[in-house]
């Protein structure tokens, strides 16, 4: 890594700690996630009994990790939870204890080498109060942001529960990653061809976003808050000629509403995981290269597997690569 400042940062990528299956158990001995190791290079993401996601060493070997940051040349990785891990359907006397775990753990893996790894904590958000807690714990023991799920049951962003949240954070200067999870649809609809992932995913996303655009919550937040989506901000970009046409013409949209939707694109930003150049220039020409951070979602096999690469094979001038490669990242999480 470059001795001034990190020219390549992925800030969205995953990773599991080495859960004991005795540790889920204190959560829930039925489906709390735990790792089975197999070897040194493979394992199994468990849900209680259940086989979850076969997964390999990058997810909780540092040193691993740290050799494919090399392979592919990038400097500094911000590490979140793998959603499963959220905790967020239990009662805060248990979720609370397990995310300070999870976030501990984190800061234990970034201890192998920490100008190389950076991470952010989960929280309890069923608990506002806890959660809060828990930001404000995490980010003094090293972690540089939070992420959450970009809803909580029935509750999207623009609830009061989750804004009263999202103002602490503004407040106490912590940057938020909010990732899809828990995705719409079901079985009966989506049982097949990973379709949560290539369709929910991206939904769930746009929903979040639109929720506080079109809620008037942007306008009750501080300006201060710093919040990125990931996946692109899933099919937000191409949608957006939609949603404004919907205001212009619609006084429902416009209920909650005062300004023009495409307005508000300067008050979050998003990452760079939409694996297709012609994607990642309307992303940019609508959101503005300076609110566009890579993101890959490494280690998952749906995550970009050159990471940087999509960046750097499109056609930007230098100075946006440059941005787009580091420079927005260093400035979101004050780097």
């Amino acid at each position: 890594m470059s001795n001034t400042q990190p020219q390549v940062i992925d800030i969205h990528s995953h990773f599991f700690p080495p859960i004991t299956q005795a540790e889920a158990a204190a959560l829930d001995p039925h489906a709390a996630p735990w790792l089975q190791v197999k070897d040194n290079e493979h394992g199994m993401i468990m849900t209680g009994s259940k086989p979850f996601r076969p997964v390999y060493s990058a997810l909780w070997d540092p040193a691993r990790r740290i050799a494919e940051m090399d392979k592919a040349g990038v400097d500094l990785q911000i590490m979140c939870a793998t959603p499963v891990m959220f905790g967020y359907s239990y009662p805060v006397e248990q979720a609370l204890p397990w995310a300070q775990r999870m976030n501990d753990y984190a800061i234990e893996l970034c201890a192998h080498d920490p100008k190389r790894l950076k991470t952010l904590a989960q929280v309890p958000l069923q608990n506002i109060d806890a959660a809060c807690l828990e930001a404000s714990r995490a980010k003094s023991i090293g972690h540089i942001g939070v992420q959450i799920g970009n809803h909580l049951g029935s509750k999207d962003l623009d609830d009061a529960d989750m804004l009263a949240f999202l103002t602490h954070c503004a407040n106490e200067n912590i940057p938020l990653l909010v990732h899809p999870w828990d995705m719409m649809g079901g079985e009966q609809r989506m049982k097949k061809w990973m379709l949560p992932w290539l369709v929910a995913m991206p939904a769930e996303t746009q929903l979040g976003i639109l929720s506080l655009i079109l809620s008037g919550a942007f306008e009750r937040l501080p300006k201060s808050l710093k919040i990125c989506f990931a996946h692109g901000g899933g099919s937000f970009a191409f949608l957006l000629g939609r949603v404004d046409n919907a205001w212009r013409e619609r006084d429902i949209i416009r209920e909650d509403c005062p300004n023009l939707p495409s307005s508000y694109v300067n008050r979050f930003h998003v990452d760079s995981a939409v694996f297709d150049s012609r994607a990642l220039e309307l992303l940019v020409d609508i959101m503005g290269e300076e609110r566009v951070m890579l993101g890959s979602d490494y280690p998952y096999p749906l995550g970009e597997q050159q990471v940087g690469q999509l960046i750097r094979d499109t056609r930007f001038s230098a100075a946006t690569h440059a941005q787009l490669l580091a420079g927005n990242a260093r400035r979101f999480f004050g780097i």
